[in-house]
């Protein structure tokens, strides 16, 4: 069982005082060029998401939660917690099973009759407690429970998402690969209107949607590609020094972005390509028809020429169409909210404070649960979407501040810093006054910098490691723990669970009538694999599997002991013998038989005496 702290919101004032109170000024000081190159890596990072998880925000919620308001959370929540944050190698984002959940509040609102906002306002309050209560009675202590079983499924499957986004996803229009397809909505602007028997011309200015097609997955794949290769440049031997190649290292993504952009838009000017949705300026989403704001403007008034106003950015918590009874029903559904953003944040605040990752400066809960709760009310009330920890972006940032062996491509130290985190938010929040330079940025660009995070934090998890071993010549697996001291039966049939509670989660987030059940079966993640597998499974074996390195090296050199020691004490028990069956023919034991009998003894266990 987990240590509980005793007294109430004890852990909370722990947890503050050995993270921030102990390292703020270092964290806020220690700047470099790695920094620097990190800022702008994580920036694209994260507002591509941020307007493309706005965008799908916006035709989720029929225009009431858009990409002003999904950069405007991002912005805010990140300079805040920056600087007052427990654990600032998070990044807190915009994640796909908290849109989806923001999804099936809507379609609930719809069927309520009550205005989406205000629904969403109470779920997000009644959460809000939820989280604070947790954080004051540790109910974080069960998180430590959570093993690379369960952190291993969530982070393949956030990082899949990612990789698939940046392909083509099966569910939507998201994707170079969609760029093929000729009714893709990148074409419409191009789509000739008036095609007739005499005028066949399909599009305008002869656009090739081909042609498009093919330069955007050319810079999908040519970005990803570049900053790969330029990831490993730093431990190649190429250029003037190991300070040169660290530089080219982390500038890695940044340059690829730079590059591929400049080859879309000077390379092939008459090619055309997609580019970001962004607003043209700082303002609600929600453009009202009338007063009341419940009509949305164009879509259900089209015979207006302009919209009355932008909907209000505080939420009116009353406006309940009569119904108040609303904020009760809230509170139950706000319980499968708290699951999902609990569990969101948990594992991945456990990810990234994996002791191979090398952190030093403590985790902080119990403390960070308060912060997202009030980060969840304040957007909440000012119909902004709920920020969470964002897992592929957080690893991310851990990687890109690691200093690796150039050996075993192990993490020997990790720079925690406040800055990067800063910086990236900042950048966003000036974003919000220059939404025109971004248009300036290739979406397949994008989608380059989403598969290579994609495929970066799939490098670390031992699952997807474990899933393609299965496809490898037996003789051939790598040198690891699980495959040179656990069977590969076993190895593989603990792999088939997890590779079956990963397409369960990833079928339950696609399938939107049922989606409101991914939290449980996150949840119940923990309970399968302390409760469960321990019944189907040795405990040596588990260990070796699913273990942290510092169990896995325990328990190999117990085994190392155990092993010597039984050799030992076979040598002894032969030599004995040996100097018995001499005695019983009536020789006199030879001199080497002697001493190697009592050399024998003096490191065998009682009894043996010569």
């Amino acid at each position: 069982m987990p240590e509980f702290r005793a007294g109430c919101g004890r852990a909370i004032v722990s947890e503050f005082k050995a993270t921030v109170g102990a390292h703020w000024l270092a964290e806020m000081t220690n700047w470099n060029m790695k920094t620097l190159a990190v800022s702008f890596f994580l920036y694209l990072a994260c507002i591509a998401p941020a307007i493309t998880f706005g965008a799908i925000y916006e035709k989720t919620t029929h225009g009431w939660i858009g990409a002003v308001e999904m950069i405007l959370a991002t912005a805010w929540c990140g300079i805040v917690y920056a600087l007052i944050g427990g654990q600032p190698m998070m990044i807190n984002g915009g994640t796909g099973p908290v849109l989806a959940f923001s999804g099936v509040l809507y379609q609930l609102s719809e069927t309520l009759d009550v205005p989406f906002l205000t629904f969403s306002a109470w779920v997000g309050l009644w959460t809000g407690v939820l989280l604070f209560i947790a954080a004051l009675v540790d109910l974080n202590r069960y998180m430590h429970l959570a093993t690379r079983f369960t952190d291993d499924i969530f982070s393949g499957l956030i990082s899949t998402i990612f990789i698939v986004n940046a392909l083509g996803s099966p569910t939507s229009d998201v994707g170079v690969f969609h760029y093929f397809s000729d009714g893709h909505k990148s074409h419409d602007d191009y789509r000739n209107a008036n095609v007739t028997s005499v005028s066949p011309q399909r599009w305008l200015h002869d656009y090739s949607h081909r042609a498009t097609a093919l330069l955007s997955l050319a810079c999908t794949l040519g970005t990803t590609y570049l900053a790969l290769c330029l990831r490993g440049v730093k431990r190649s031997r190429y250029l003037a020094g190991p300070k040169m190649r660290a530089i080219v290292t982390d500038f890695g993504v940044v340059a690829s972005v730079l590059t591929f952009t400049l080859v879309a838009n000077l390379g092939f000017p008459d090619v055309e390509t997609e580019t970001l949705a962004a607003p043209d300026e700082f303002a609600p989403t929600f453009q009202c028809c009338t007063s009341s704001c419940r009509q949305q403007w164009p879509d259900d008034c089209p015979q207006l020429a302009a919209p009355h106003g932008s909907r209000p950015w505080l939420v009116d918590l009353w406006d309940l169409n009569g119904k108040g009874w609303v904020p009760f029903l809230a509170a139950p559904i706000a319980l499968l909210a708290f699951i999902l953003v609990f569990l969101d944040d948990g594992i991945t605040w456990h990810l990234i404070n994996r002791p191979e990752n090398k952190l030093t400066h403590g985790a902080a809960y119990n403390y960070d649960t308060i912060l997202i709760g009030i980060m969840l009310v304040v957007n909440s009330m000012l119909g902004l979407p709920w920020l969470v920890a964002a897992t592929v972006r957080s690893i991310n940032h851990v990687q890109a501040m690691a200093e690796k062996d150039p050996v075993t491509g192990k993490v020997v130290a990790t720079q925690e810093t406040r800055l990067t985190h800063l910086c990236i938010h900042l950048l966003c929040l000036v974003t919000i006054f220059a939404l025109s330079l971004l248009k300036n940025i290739p979406v397949p660009v994008l989608y380059g910098v989403f598969l290579y995070m994609g495929i970066v934090s799939l490098g670390s998890n031992q699952f997807i490691e474990r899933v393609t071993m299965r496809f490898m010549e037996p003789g051939n697996l790598p040198k690891r723990p699980y495959t040179s001291h656990v069977a590969p039966s076993t190895m593989f049939r603990f792999t088939a669970i997890q590779l079956g509670v990963f397409v369960l989660l990833y079928v339950v987030k696609t399938i939107k009538s049922i989606a409101i059940a991914f939290p449980l079966i996150i949840a119940a993640c923990i309970p399968i694999r302390v409760r469960l597998l321990p019944e189907l499974f040795a405990q040596e074996d588990l260990i070796l599997i699913d273990g942290d390195e510092a169990e896995v090296d325990a328990l190999l050199s117990q085994q190392a002991k155990g092993t010597k020691s039984a050799k030992v004490q076979a040598l002894a028990s032969s030599t004995t013998t040996l100097f018995e069956d001499q005695l019983e023919v009536g020789k006199t034991p030879s001199s080497s038989t002697l001493v190697l009998a009592k050399d024998s003894c003096k490191h065998a266990p009682p009894p043996c005496q010569v």
